[in-house]
């Protein structure tokens, strides 16, 4: 079983195309599939619902909150403390500092967020390991 966090932009996507690697990755989360775990903490699942729940996004709102559901019931959930590490971008420290907690890949569109790390993976290096 595989440990995952998987960067909002990702989930995005899965809600906005529901044919491309970022929808197969959901429709894991979303089937508990076993060859993953994802990881999550508070922060994460907020952003997931923020996001997901913007207006000008229009995604049915059932099954928003449907995933959002099966994020909080299957995920494994702490709050590790703050790295230090620099990032580009200080809300994407959450995702990393679980994923570094996990020892986990995390899944993202935004590279360039990030530090150059072997487990900062994009969805189709994911869906190829798996």
């Amino acid at each position: 079983m595989l440990s995952i966090v998987v960067d909002t932009n990702v989930i995005v996507s899965a809600f906005m195309s529901p044919n491309g690697n970022p929808a197969q990755i959901a429709r894991m989360i979303r089937a508990n599939d076993e060859r993953i775990r994802l990881c999550c903490n508070a922060e994460i699942l907020a952003e997931y619902t923020e996001v997901l729940k913007r207006k000008h996004f229009r995604f049915d709102e059932k099954e928003v909150d449907d995933f959002l559901n099966k994020v909080n019931k299957y995920s494994l959930f702490h709050e590790p403390p703050k790295s230090t590490f620099p990032m580009i971008d200080e809300k994407d420290r959450c995702f990393y500092d679980i994923a570094v907690h996990f020892g986990a890949r995390l899944i993202t569109g935004n590279m360039k967020h990030y530090p150059v790390e072997s487990f900062v993976i994009s969805p189709t290096e994911f869906l190829a390991k798996i």
